[in-house]
């Protein structure tokens, strides 16, 4: 069964946490640098993870946490096709079912956790 049914485009929402190796090592959202490494980062996303578990909703979490300008937005980054995001970020999306949270995801970006809505 093909889980994206269709297959050309997802929604997703995702929640990021930069380190001192990501393309840009800079909280745009918040306005700071960002200084972790790598291991605090994916320590922070499996925190989160944990929250997820727990019942907290995600919006919430991306709000106070994520390192997106999409955090706003809860995370949102909208719907969109193949070869718009980061390949490792767009395989994720799109392996995941409707409603389905993804174990951490290593992009140029930072870690994620995403939220296919779509």
């Amino acid at each position: 069964m093909d889980r994206r049914g269709g297959g050309n485009r997802v929604g997703a929402k995702h929640i990021l946490q930069k380190h001192t190796g990501s393309r840009n090592p800079n909280d745009s959202y918040r306005k700071r640098p960002v200084t972790r490494s790598f291991e605090e980062a994916m320590a922070n996303i499996q925190a989160v993870q944990k929250r997820l578990v727990a019942g907290e909703q995600f919006e919430t979490i991306a709000r106070e946490l994520s390192e997106c300008g999409s955090a706003a937005r809860g995370g949102d980054l909208g719907v969109f096709g193949h070869g718009e995001m980061q390949k490792q970020f767009e395989d994720a999306a799109f392996a995941l079912g409707v409603g389905e949270v993804s174990g951490p995801v290593v992009s140029d970006s930072g870690i994620h956790l995403i939220l296919r809505y779509q």
